[in-house]
């Protein structure tokens, strides 16, 4: 099967469906005053109220000579900009705005053609919402590898909230995005709360990115955490919301890519992290809880599953089943997908509910290979027909949606 995106290189960058990111032209700092958005001064530096720290660092393939010079690699300055809807984010102040957040209020809702925040290389220790309103937004990573660029806070589900009451799962994502139309580039979205840190907590879920709106894309990204990693979900049941994933990172133990979107994941990497746990299996790769009235739910094609758990010790997958849809129907495709040993290959499937069988479930499996793709017992691995796989595909998923590159020449 093609991929969907063409490799992208260095000077290469994706755009959302509503044109996220658009032409070469620079446009000065005067046009950006204009329209109301405050440049902060250079010379500041230092972290805001919110916490935020940055490295500093240019990182691989920004093109700069030091920290000083180039914060936002070859994605121009706030003095020299991409276009007229670029926003600079730096924690040292060299930007726009030092946090995230604070970048993210400043762009228009519904706008004409979508903004673009360039991130400079930093660890923004913060919780992060893109409204509805927020069409066609994206966030790029200055350097170029996500492992500069990490947005990451420490809520999980049963964290007590400040005014009484606890998070529950939604509530502790650290980046929440129910906007149409977002990109997201070379950025690492994390939770790093941990069970050993807080044994009194036992609703352990601690989401990293919660992604729900529609035409969704994220290119290169990184997603950690532990349980319930990534939610790829819709803003409401009576909506499915179509997500592209493409050489992404994933990470966890429990259930950690879990949710109801139309969610295709292109030569990912979904790695099993180890657990001190006397119990098997120590968790699930995926939980998907479509609805059941949509003909797609979950596609893996061309990924990796592997990690440093014992072998044996994961299930692929088990249906969810919530209390807020009793009529789901959960559905997952992994297709020509490497499954390392970590998974059990006997009973890579199991039930997450006395009530809901995951034989009931639409999980299907075609041409995986790896110790983990294994089939000592074919009734437990539902094999598709070749007839079947071709209704399972990318382009069947996404519809009419293409997701589509940009390509411009950023300034030397």
């Amino acid at each position: 099967m093609s991929s969907y995106l063409r490799p992208i290189g260095r000077r290469r960058m994706l755009a959302g469906g509503v044109a996220a990111v658009a032409g070469i032209a620079l446009a000065p700092a005067a046009a950006i005053a204009a329209s109301g958005t405050t440049t902060r001064n250079a010379s500041t530096s230092g972290a805001d109220s919110s916490g935020t720290t940055g490295s500093g660092s240019d990182g691989p393939g920004s093109g700069g000579s030091g920290a000083h010079t180039r914060p936002f690699g070859r994605y121009g300055t706030p003095g020299r900009r991409l276009n007229e809807r670029t926003l600079y984010v730096d924690a040292q102040g060299r930007g726009d705005h030092s946090t995230v957040q604070a970048a993210v209020d400043a762009t228009p809702d519904a706008p004409e053609r979508g903004w673009t925040l360039v991130i400079a290389a930093g660890t923004f220790r913060e919780v992060v919402a893109v409204g509805r309103a927020k069409t066609g937004l994206a966030f790029v990573g200055a350097t170029g590898d996500p492992r500069d660029v990490e947005i990451v806070y420490g809520n999980a589900s049963g964290t007590p909230k400040p005014g009484g009451g606890t998070y529950g799962t939604s509530g502790s994502a650290t980046t929440t995005v129910q906007a149409d139309g977002f990109t997201a580039l070379h950025v690492t979205f994390a939770n790093d709360w941990l069970r050993a840190d807080h044994p009194e907590i036992t609703a352990t879920q601690a989401v990293a990115a919660k992604i729900m709106g529609d035409r969704s894309l994220l290119e290169g990204c990184r997603f950690l955490g532990h349980q319930d990693t990534l939610y790829a979900d819709t803003v409401s049941l009576a909506e499915f919301a179509r997500q592209y994933y493409r050489r992404c990172h994933v990470e966890g133990d429990v259930d950690f890519v879990f949710g109801r979107a139309t969610a295709v994941f292109d030569r990912c990497e979904l790695s099993m992290l180890p657990r001190d746990a006397s119990f098997r299996p120590y968790g699930f790769v995926f939980a998907p809880s479509t609805a059941g009235t949509n003909p797609h739910g979950f596609l893996a094609v061309r990924c990796v599953v592997h990690g440093a758990a014992p072998d044996g010790s994961y299930g692929l997958a088990r249906p969810w089943r919530p209390s807020s849809d009793p009529t789901a129907v959960p559905m997952l495709t992994v297709r020509e997908t490497w499954i390392g040993p970590g998974v059990d290959p006997a009973a890579p499937y199991v039930d997450m509910s006395s009530g809901y069988h995951w034989q009931d479930a639409r999980f299907g499996e075609y041409r995986n290979f790896g110790p983990g793709a294994a089939i000592p017992v074919p009734e437990n691995r539902p094999q598709l027909t070749p007839e079947q796989a071709a209704g399972r595909t990318a382009r069947t998923h996404l519809g009419d949606w293409r997701p589509s590159i940009a390509i411009f020449r950023p300034p030397a």
